[in-house]
């Protein structure tokens, strides 16, 4: 005869077991149903994304195309497009893959989702700048349309990304940055950095380490198969042409003047003397410009040379009536016009 506390025990143990694998919301099967559903979402909303970037750029999307850029086998790309067909984000003719216009729709929103995260990584957190694309690889798949709408509202409606991506509009209008690669704009002929390409990552990676960044002025003094040598921000540069062909410029009329940046920022302000904001320069990114930002540094403030100190830095500044304390580095990003009055 069976031991009556044995077999509770074993009752008790195979209740805990199956309420552990089972119980709704917080089981060990149902989540993995919905890890793996999530899996499957994501790995299809990137095979649409690779899809129409290749139709960008002129390319012919493939199954192996999509296996490698998926990091998946041609097996289980196959299936992922037959599954994406069945949704009616895709089709196929001739043998070529083709979005539908569903399809283009989830395209957009994905990379209007990926861009605009980008952008609140730039302006309004300590992210690096290396990390950025990183983490909107991530955090585009779980961005809703509503989500989105205020996240852009939060921007003030930025047009691009911090690389010089347009990003789409709700309905998937785009602002192009109209540029050409710094490769082909002319020696000697004066130009304006509107996009840098940030893939693959290490030929951005030296783009950043260069300090380059969206609106710099450039001109361009040498182009030979082995460098491309130009100016910018009163910096000389030299970069290989296949690194120098992910920058984008926009030509500028001969009459434009290539001013550095630094000719017209707050580290030129001497103590007693006035100015009012213009902008906080584009190279100023994650931790350095959400500190401005909390600081008031805003188009339109008021700030205050206060004094200098012994050894010449830092400098203090009246910033909205507080005594703030700016390295040189730090108050060449607060671009500034003077005005023509003496601090009472």
């Amino acid at each position: 005869m069976p031991d009556p506390l044995l077999s509770l025990i074993i009752a008790g143990f195979l209740a805990g077991l199956g309420a552990a694998l089972f119980w709704p919301q917080r089981g060990l099967i149902p989540n993995w149903q919905k890890t793996r559903q999530l899996t499957n979402r994501v790995l299809g909303e990137d095979a649409i994304k690779h899809i129409h970037k290749c139709d960008m750029d002129g390319r012919r999307p493939t199954v192996e195309s999509i296996a490698g850029a998926l990091h998946i086998s041609t097996n289980e790309a196959a299936t992922l497009l037959d599954s994406l067909q069945t949704q009616n984000l895709l089709f196929m003719s001739k043998g070529e893959i083709h979005l539908t216009p569903a399809g283009r729709d989830t395209a957009m929103h994905i990379i209007r989702a990926h861009r605009l995260w980008e952008r609140y990584l730039a302006e309004e957190t300590g992210y690096a700048e290396a990390d950025w694309h990183g983490q909107a690889e991530h955090f585009e798949h779980h961005l809703t349309p509503t989500q989105l709408t205020a996240l852009e509202a939060q921007l003030n409606y930025p047009t691009h990304d911090p690389h010089g991506d347009p990003i789409p509009t709700a309905t998937g209008e785009l602002v192009e940055h109209g540029g050409q690669p710094l490769t082909t704009l002319p020696v000697d002929k004066p130009g304006q950095i509107v996009h840098l390409e940030d893939e693959p990552e290490v030929v951005y990676a030296q783009l950043v380490a260069e300090g380059l960044h969206i609106g710099m002025p450039i001109r361009v003094t040498e182009i030979t198969p082995q460098r491309v040598r130009f100016w910018a921000n009163g910096d000389e540069h030299v970069l290989a042409p296949i690194v120098a062909g992910n920058i984008s410029v926009l030509p500028l009329p001969e009459t434009t003047p290539i001013v550095p940046d630094s000719s017209d920022s707050l580290a030129n302000l001497h103590p007693g003397e006035t100015a009012e904001v213009l902008s906080i320069s584009p190279a100023c990114r994650g931790a350095e410009r959400r500190r401005f930002l909390d600081l008031g540094i805003l188009p339109g403030t008021r700030i205050i040379a206060e004094m200098r100190s012994p050894s010449g830095d830092p400098t203090a500044y009246i910033i909205r009536g507080a005594t703030i304390a700016l390295r040189r580095t730090q108050a060449e990003y607060i671009k500034i016009k003077r005005v023509q009055h003496a601090a009472s």
